[in-house]
């Protein structure tokens, strides 16, 4: 990629003020943290806040430079990541919000082990921090590719410094923050996309001109690249965000059940729009720069196309997305190591505290000691697994937790929680295609559930 805007003062000076911006925001406190207010932000979330944690973390690189990514590569079809996410989010709102909010828990795990038992807890703890966990080495990946294509550092400098932005504004912020952070990094995204998709349609001469440049497939199908392909990444998708702990800790930090849910729909509505204009700048780079990296077609519109100050403000706010992503992932596996592994360790709120933050701590340098080590090979090679091993481990078990109740399968809970995540763990490995690892995993949680219900006598409601 040929950059020449990111060398102009203007840009450097906005890029520094918009990252200067983020981090004031992101560790600005004006009272001193308890371990409530770190895990739950003391439960005192209103809906939009409850909405800026939630998509602070979801909305992240696969939201923008991965959309335009695919809408380079297969037009409409390029929407289903954010499209997806709004869904989740939809489904959030109108199944789970009330009663996961309603435990008054912590953890998804401590949800789930009410139902399923101890051994359940410790179980989904450990899966889904390893999908939560290679999540953040992504991320870190990202931010330190993006400061490298801008100031050409070593990619071990640019790696150690977006591994330090991770860690301060997870360890310094927490949950609390995460709000307020997410909604400035939403505002700033919305000014960045709406403006690139709108600048993208008047250079490729309006949307009829890409009508006419263009065949409707696959540029304008919404199963460019498959309909199997992309029907799996919708409910992959679904299943994802309802299983993902930080995700749901926004829900668990709401002020009540309505607080909860609202927070839930506006992600609903507002997420996928961003695709769209991803999708708009993927099509019309196709048309102006047929010959690139699909990878570089949205940091190649913003510095050939934006002015330099505003690219400034828009490489700092993709940057900060990838931080703030990791930065929500480490926080919600930090909170699960201490509230499900470490719990009964903490006999302080200030002992508990320095446990969150430690294991948070923990969870970033361990990513960004494999990233130096450069294993890169194998973390591309478990990527895929990720989603699988989340979805496969919790779904099942927190859906029959959800409707079933006290009458569920307790024990049979407490085995699919082990057994579906290790084998889409072994079908990803054997390279086995006909059916998903996701799906695998799937139908072993569901058969296992399904014969627990069957063999075991429903415990008995004590008045």
């Amino acid at each position: 990629m040929t950059i020449a805007a990111e060398s102009s003062p203007p840009f450097l000076l906005s890029f520094l003020i918009t990252i200067v911006i983020f981090s004031w925001v992101a560790l600005g406190q004006r009272k001193k943290h308890s371990a409530a207010d770190f895990a739950v932000a003391g439960r005192c979330f209103g809906r939009w806040h409850v909405a800026g944690a939630i998509m602070g973390t979801l909305v992240g690189g696969a939201s923008t430079i991965g959309t335009v990514q695919m809408a380079y590569l297969y037009g409409l079809s390029g929407w289903w990541f954010t499209l997806g996410a709004g869904i989740a989010c939809l489904f959030l709102a109108a199944t789970l919000a009330g009663p996961l909010r309603s435990g008054e828990v912590v953890t998804l795990a401590e949800f789930i082990a009410r139902y399923h038992g101890e051994r359940a807890r410790v179980a989904a703890s450990l899966f889904s921090s390893f999908g939560m966990f290679i999540h953040i080495i992504a991320q870190l990946l990202a931010g330190g590719t993006l400061l490298v294509s801008l100031f050409k550092i070593p990619q071990a400098v640019a790696t150690f410094i977006a591994a330090g932005l991770i860690a301060l504004v997870a360890v310094k912020g927490g949950l609390r923050r995460a709000g307020s952070v997410g909604l400035v990094k939403l505002l700033l995204l919305y000014v960045t996309m709406i403006g690139a998709g709108g600048l993208a349609l008047n250079q490729a001469g309006g949307l009829q001109n890409l009508k006419i440049s263009l065949p409707y497939f696959p540029w304008f199908s919404l199963f460019g690249y498959g309909m199997k392909e992309c029907l799996s990444d919708m409910l992959s998708m679904i299943i994802g965000v309802v299983s993902t702990q930080i995700y749901l800790q926004a829900i668990f930090a709401a002020k009540n059940v309505h607080e909860a849910r609202q927070g839930a729909m506006i992600g609903a509505l507002l997420i996928p729009p961003l695709g769209l204009c991803g999708v708009a700048v993927g099509m019309a780079m196709r048309l102006t720069y047929p010959g690139i990296n699909s990878a570089e077609a949205l940091p190649t519109f913003l510095l050939h196309s934006f002015p330099p100050l505003w690219a400034g403000v828009a490489f700092a706010t993709l940057l900060f997305a990838a931080i703030a992503t990791a930065a929500g992932l480490a926080i919600g596996i930090g909170t699960t190591i201490q509230t499900d592994l470490l719990g009964h360790r903490a006999d302080s709120e200030e002992r508990r505290l320095k446990h969150l933050q430690m294991a948070t701590l923990f969870t970033v340098l361990v990513a960004l000691l494999l990233v130096m080590t450069q294993l890169d090979s194998l973390i591309l090679h478990w990527s895929f697994l990720s989603m699988g091993i989340r979805g496969a481990t919790l779904f099942v078990p927190l859906m029959a937790a959800v409707y079933f109740g006290r009458h569920t399968a307790r024990k049979a809970g407490a085995v699919a929680i082990v057994m579906a995540p290790i084998v889409v763990i072994l079908s990803g490995l054997s390279g086995w295609k006909p059916v998903p690892p996701l799906y695998l995993g799937l139908a072993v949680s569901v058969t296992v559930i399904i014969a627990g219900l069957c063999l075991e006598r429903p415990p008995i409601n004590k008045p």
